[in-house]
């Protein structure tokens, strides 16, 4: 069945909440040079948007997880398929999600972070899907709620598929055309 995708987030209210995001960030580290850690593939867009509007100084990184593969449900296994560089200890850390779903790959990088000692670790995420959720996790800074829908666009995708929609959309399967 082919997809059909319904808009969920305007390109327009996507840029107010990370400028809003990228306002209380700046606030919080304006003297301490923070490390931003992406986890890609869906935070890259977001994550190049929130440090244009931050201003800062600060670093940037990325770790490359994998819960889906090429699904639209979690595994509920995360897999390291790309490791950082930059050094933890003693940093102020902030680790930059596109969505938190059941929150097993966020809670494992926020625990492998943890052991580095940095500093401070912090979560910055795009969207939040409560619904889902399997593991509790501590969102610090949050753009949107979201309901239980599978979200692409922005950077957000589906099997590779979508990412470059300014809006944030969701999959709904099209009715069965032999059902009648």
């Amino acid at each position: 069945m082919p997809e059909v995708l319904k808009k969920l987030l305007s390109e327009a209210s996507i840029r107010s909440a990370v400028a809003r995001l990228a306002m209380d960030l700046r606030r919080d580290y304006k003297d301490k040079n923070p490390l931003l850690m992406g986890i890609l593939k869906g935070s890259f867009v977001f994550m190049a948007d929130l440090i244009r509007i931050m201003d800062i100084p600060l670093e940037v990184d990325f770790v490359r997880l994998s819960s889906y593969g090429s699904g639209t449900e979690s595994s509920g296994k995360v897999r390291v398929t790309g490791k950082y560089f930059t050094r933890i200890r003693n940093r102020h850390v902030i680790v930059v999600e596109d969505i938190i779903d059941t929150g097993l790959t966020t809670t494992f990088l926020m625990g492998e972070l943890h052991i580095k000692k940095p500093a401070s670790l912090k979560l910055c995420a795009l969207a939040d899907k409560p619904a889902r959720r399997k593991v509790p996790v501590h969102i610090d800074y949050l753009g949107f709620e979201v309901p239980d829908k599978f979200i692409v666009g922005y950077g957000i995708d589906c099997d590779e598929k979508y990412r470059y929609l300014p809006d944030i959309f969701y999959i709904e399967p099209s009715p069965s055309r032999t059902a009648l």
